[in-house]
């Protein structure tokens, strides 16, 4: 780590990392820029906070803070925030990690573009496969410096237009702490799915100046199990309510407004699934008839679903 006051926080949430933590933590230690680490414990029953306690006794840079109960990443996140100094903010993922001169290079973008928000493309890697066969989250073509608007991110973070798993959502930026506290703006620690979709589309509302650029060297691991894959089916409901929220503003553009309609409706849409999933497991004809409630585009993309899965079924036979 390079000596001095820190310039950015790398915050980390851990529950139940105790298999990744050392590499995340290491790869933020490591930066070429001075930074401080912040883990943050959410109340997790491995040995994660103990392993997190070891790693801070050599490393005066890293801190340890400790949940009581599990809060999920957002309230971890805030926490570590609320008690971080550093001008630059970098959220890292317990299960993926940075190349050494990743934060370096977002800090010299930001400084030279002016942008209170740089995020770079994602290396996407298999646990286990080396590196060399890592692939690009967004895009295979140079992406030079791009400046993100609220519309063309909502529209970023549509599955249908992205494809599984590529939406702009899943980016980890350099944050500027001021732009942050001037809008008042963090994770709301209701929302456990998506939550950095909502506070980047927050702040691009506020009229944060968003750029974004070629892999720097965040790597996201993809590994079975991993929590970012999982959720639990009132996730989708939270995620509806930030869309709803988000759409009572009266001064959304027009453009923005229509992005948001989109992302609300693929999300009410998944939320159906989710509970008919639900219904059918627990026999439950009421609750699976109450799924089909709503927009009529919800009805019918249930109705093809469950026509796709009995086909499937039928094709097993």
């Amino acid at each position: 780590m390079v000596d001095g006051a820190p310039l950015v926080t790398v915050v980390i949430a851990a529950w139940n990392a105790e298999r990744t933590l050392t590499r995340a933590v290491e790869s933020a230690l490591a930066q070429t820029v001075p930074v401080e680490v912040i883990v943050v414990d959410d109340a997790s029953t491995d040995g994660t906070a103990a392993l997190a306690e070891r790693l801070a006794a050599g490393a005066p840079a890293l801190h340890v803070l400790r949940q009581a109960a599990n809060g999920g990443p957002s309230a971890a996140r805030n926490r570590a925030i609320a008690e971080s100094r550093a001008p630059w903010i970098a959220v890292l993922d317990a299960d993926d990690h940075m190349a050494p001169d990743r934060l370096s290079t977002l800090m010299e973008i930001a400084g030279r573009e002016g942008a209170d928000f740089v995020a770079d493309d994602l290396w996407k890697q298999a646990e286990g496969v080396p590196d060399d066969q890592r692939r690009r989250m967004l895009s295979d073509d140079r992406l030079g410096i791009l400046a993100l608007d609220a519309e063309s991110f909502v529209r970023g973070n549509l599955s249908s237009h992205q494809g599984g798993r590529r939406e702009l959502g899943f980016l980890k930026p350099l944050m500027s702490r001021a732009f942050l506290a001037r809008h008042g703006l963090d994770y709301d620690p209701a929302i456990r799915l998506g939550e950095d979709f909502v506070l980047y589309t927050q702040t691009l509302i506020a009229g944060a100046r968003w750029v974004l650029t070629d892999p720097a060297g965040y790597v996201a691991m993809v590994r079975p199990g991993s929590l970012s894959g999982q959720h639990p089916t009132e996730a989708h409901a939270h995620l509806i309510g930030a869309d709803l929220a988000m759409l009572t503003r009266p001064d959304l553009p027009g453009g923005v407004r229509t992005a948001l309609r989109a992302h609300l409706l693929e999300q009410r849409k998944k939320w159906a699934w989710r509970r008919m999933i639900d219904a059918v497991r627990t026999s439950d004809l009421r609750a699976a008839a109450g799924c089909f409630w709503g927009p009529p585009q919800v009805g019918a993309d249930l109705l093809a679903r469950l026509g796709r899965e009995a086909v499937g079924r039928l094709g097993t036979r």
